[in-house]
């Protein structure tokens, strides 16, 4: 055989693998009741107007996508900028992708914090870039020792606000001090994929709200908006960045439907006070049951919880003890953070399944 051989980096690379599916768990332990709270999906489902935009577009599907601008010119006017300000792709990912295309090069660096959103960490192994990385400090980022850790080399900064996946986030106090203090050069990418479920906190920094030239803001449908499954997230930057983003992004990218299913979603406000609402009444419920059992929660302004297990054996012998009784759960090993287990907020029946199968495990466990 004459295989082409892959680089290096691409040999050492494991692929991305998703939350398990309640089909394989059924198939695996045979288990009716099943409930998947593993990947931060919206358990509302997606919003009926953005499933009323998808069926309008599909007889249009012999025609090429228009590289988004319908949703640019919509995301442009709900925040008041222009639309050169916004690229759209599938999903954050992708446009935190094409920024790395648009302005890394091999021996460039990227600070970050060890104990973030895993899909910025396989960019970065897949395209062999250099990620210094520096502890979060309570399970949040740490500005101060974000900014120490800068040097000539860095080109970039990534940032989760609320953090994935701790869930917690820094206040405007301490957002304000890192841009005073930012030196000139890095680019600075603020993941914001949580931003709908975090706006309400009154100390949270909407990065929007500054208009720094050296931040880019991402954000996605596929969280609040429930439209994980057609892949569609934007980024608002200074237009000179967003030009080089459009440079390097796939040339038809997002699908209709995605940019359809966008344009509902924005215009169905009522969904995602709804989602709000769901989310704030069960983040409630489960958080005060595990601090009932004895938890120390990090404090999460997203759609999920971090519980810190003290062990990877514990946090592997809690994600097993919960998978056995039907609940998918996401252990934190990618994540590096093996010691904690990840549960997102479901739906108020699926949560209180949820408390059942807490109690069942760790109050059994005293008997």
């Amino acid at each position: 055989m004459n295989v082409p051989i892959a680089p290096k980096h691409i040999q050492k690379l494991v692929p991305y693998q998703p939350g398990r599916s309640i089909e394989e768990i059924r198939r695996q332990l045979g288990l009716e009741k099943i409930i998947k709270l593993a990947s931060n999906e919206n358990p509302r489902g997606p919003s009926p107007r953005a499933m009323q935009r998808i069926k309008e577009a599909i007889s249009t599907l012999h025609i090429y996508p228009n590289s988004g601008i319908d949703l640019r010119n919509a995301l442009a006017k709900t925040h008041g900028i222009s639309v050169n300000h916004v690229a759209v792709g599938s999903g954050s990912e992708s446009i935190l992708s094409a920024v790395m295309r648009a302005y890394l090069r091999p021996n460039d660096e990227i600070v970050t914090a060890e104990g973030t959103f895993i899909g910025f960490y396989v960019l970065c192994n897949a395209q062999n870039l250099k990620t210094v990385t520096v502890p979060l400090k309570n399970y949040t980022f740490d500005l101060d020792a974000i900014l120490k850790a800068v040097t000539p080399k860095t080109k970039m900064i990534y940032i989760a606000n609320p953090n994935n996946p701790t869930g917690t986030a820094f206040n405007i106090l301490q957002f304000e001090q890192f841009l005073n203090k930012l030196p000139e050069g890095p680019l600075v990418v603020m993941d914001e994929a949580y931003f709908e479920y975090a706006r309400d906190w009154i100390e949270y920094p909407d990065s929007l709200d500054y208009r720094h030239d050296q931040v880019i803001t991402l954000r996605t449908f596929s969280k609040a908006y429930g439209l994980a499954g057609v892949r569609i997230g934007y980024g608002v930057a200074h237009d000179s960045i967003i030009s080089n983003i459009l440079k390097v992004k796939l040339p038809f990218e997002p699908t209709s439907l995605a940019q359809a299913a966008g344009l509902g979603a924005l215009e169905d406000r009522d969904f995602l006070t709804e989602t709000i609402k769901c989310w704030r009444d069960n983040h409630r419920r489960l958080v005060g049951e595990l601090r009932r059992l004895g938890f120390e929660i990090p404090v999460s302004v997203a759609n999920f919880v971090l519980i810190p297990m003290g062990s990877a054996k514990k946090a592997t012998w809690f994600s097993d003890e919960m998978l056995k009784r039907g609940v998918i759960a996401r252990p934190m090993t990618a994540f590096r953070l093996p010691d904690c287990v990840r549960i997102t907020i479901g739906s108020r029946e699926e949560t209180t399944f949820l408390l059942h199968v807490l109690r069942d495990i760790f109050e059994g466990e005293k008997k």
